[in-house]
């Protein structure tokens, strides 16, 4: 294992997510896709945490498997929104009993039933996690980003300013998706402008579905552009609206890449295909 800050420092990073599966058939799934997408090798791969910590022990067993049973690095997402400081640390001395070095450092979604008198916890921001986790010591933190703005921002330069405080103090970042290219280099230079150079690894998710690409987007706040729609809905069936989508995800790898970042992060919904097809397309410009 290693981490993830010392492989930026190498070069650009190829990077998977995946996240908990609820049931015994969607583990099997995600095993075999880990299997599947273990021969190209990636840098490292991410699992996520469910809001308000739901998925909390299943994270932590599929982060400490990865680490145990293949050659991956793993890096364990970790919300503080529900949770204490003493909770926490709790959660961070287990990682690093298990050899875990990687987090990735949210603030995170409260349940979707969390009434009014919900307790949100000993943190306030996503910084003071991230301060946390550096203070604690042992692991390379990352923090999330987005490239169009968070939901919640009142306004771009409120926007911008508390995430370069974030990357100020977290090893890297990584982004939400995003459908255009541009929208990733404008906020690299609005965080340059604050003095930030920590690297922010863009995040791609290659359109699987219409109606849940869709979805996501307004949950995540990214623009499903015009252009896009119109080419997905050219399309004469669900295995031509899922061509589309790869080639239009690794259209905008290419661009990515030859505009210098400093690697890709494929979101796979637990799936490899998709992900296996954009890294062939891709061929060396990816190490393969």
């Amino acid at each position: 294992m290693a981490k993830i800050s010392d492989l930026l420092a190498g070069g650009p990073t190829v990077s998977f997510e995946f996240f908990p599966p609820k049931t015994d058939a969607a583990a099997l799934t995600l095993g075999r896709t880990i299997a599947e997408l273990e021969p190209l090798h990636p840098s490292f791969v991410s699992v996520t945490y469910g809001a308000g910590g739901s998925t909390r022990h299943r994270t932590r067993d599929i982060v400490v498997w990865i680490a145990r049973e293949t050659d991956i690095t793993p890096m364990a997402h970790l919300t503080c929104v529900g949770h204490t400081r003493a909770e926490i640390t709790e959660i961070l001395e287990n990682y690093r009993e298990a050899g875990i070095e990687n987090i990735l450092a949210l603030y995170g979604d409260p349940p979707a039933d969390a009434g009014p008198d919900y307790d949100h916890g000993d943190f306030r921001y996503a910084v003071e996690l991230v301060e946390f986790i550096k203070e604690f010591g042992g692991f390379s933190v990352g923090v999330a980003a987005h490239p169009e703005l968070h939901p919640r921002s009142p306004d771009r330069a409120t926007d911008r300013r508390f995430l370069a405080e974030k990357l100020a103090v977290a090893d890297f970042g990584v982004t939400q998706f995003f459908f255009e290219a541009d929208h990733y280099f404008r906020m690299v230079e609005e965080v340059a402008e604050h003095g930030v150079t920590t690297p922010i690894i863009p995040g791609i998710m290659p359109v699987n579905s219409v109606k849940a690409i869709k979805r996501m987007a307004e949950l995540s706040g990214a623009h499903f552009p015009d252009w896009l729609a119109e080419r997905l809905t050219a399309a004469a069936d669900p295995a031509a609206v899922r061509q589309v989508g790869i080639e239009v995800a690794t259209e905008m790898c290419r661009e990515l890449l030859e505009g210098g970042v400093p690697g890709l992060h494929l979101y796979t919904l637990n799936r490899s295909n998709a992900t296996r097809e954009i890294y062939a397309a891709l061929g060396t410009a990816v190490g393969s």
